[in-house]
């Protein structure tokens, strides 16, 4: 299948889901009360986005997960090399990184909760926790994954660490970190909505939480839609430097 074809595969299906989200509420077959027809939940976006008690918890929620984001790759990066590039290291670490990392992340938001309480510092350090353990996986398995004859070779020819590392393993090593700046997004994204949800008085999460226990249905998927919009924006966006830099890896 071309890439033309698989665009337009895609966005058939997504014109068909919004098609049917749009009818079926209208016409009974769906309960408006549980699924409000799509036109409804965008005019409550509008009106939604306008509001200033809407447009602070965006703010708080969008500097969370930027902060949590900036945490958490950079520190699980430099750990994830760490214990890929040594043996001693990722022998003792490594098991104990898989075992946290199998363990559902929100039995502990209790603790980090009595720790930080309920605000900004307790949701980035959730979020970043959250985060990280993906982080250093992907980046322990990006270094694996780079050519040992590559290596091999730019040494034979008097490479110095330094270029090693510039024209060897960053390069190999891009598409891999790239898709893992998308799923780490993910797992930061969903540990800040976890916070705010659970334990906050702020955020886009906390108000969602709200709707969804008032049963205001209409508010509660304009949240959805906006939430989801957002973060398919900067998935699609990695996604495309991602296949640009794709080529680099031989």
């Amino acid at each position: 299948m071309s890439q033309f074809q698989l665009v337009s595969t895609r966005l058939t299906l997504f014109a068909a889901f919004l098609a049917a989200w749009a009818i079926l509420p209208k016409v009974g077959i769906l309960d408006p009360r549980l699924l409000p027809p799509l036109g409804d939940v965008l005019a409550m976006l509008g009106k939604q986005i306008v509001r200033a008690q809407v447009q602070e918890a965006i703010g708080v929620t969008a500097l969370e997960v930027v902060v949590a984001f900036l945490i958490a790759v950079p520190l699980g990066t430099v750990i994830g090399v760490a214990a890929a590039e040594s043996d001693y290291f990722g022998q003792i670490f490594k098991p104990m990184l898989f075992y946290v990392f199998s363990v559902p992340k929100s039995i502990f938001l209790p603790m980090f909760i009595l720790t930080f309480g309920i605000g900004f510092p307790q949701k980035v350090a959730y979020a970043a926790f959250s985060t990280i353990f993906i982080v250093i996986m992907s980046a322990s398995a990006a270094v694996e994954s780079v050519k040992a004859d590559h290596v091999l070779v730019a040494r034979s020819c008097g490479a110095t660490r330094s270029q090693i590392l510039t024209r060897i393993y960053v390069p190999s090593m891009m598409p891999v970190l790239l898709e893992t700046l998308r799923i780490s997004m993910i797992f930061n994204f969903t540990g800040v909505m976890i916070a705010e949800m659970y334990a906050s008085r702020t955020g886009i999460g906390h108000l969602i939480s709200n709707w969804g226990e008032n049963y205001q249905m209409p508010e509660l998927f304009s949240g959805i839609v906006l939430l989801s919009a957002v973060a398919i924006s900067f998935n699609e966006a990695v996604r495309l430097l991602e296949g640009r830099v794709s080529r680099w890896r031989t």
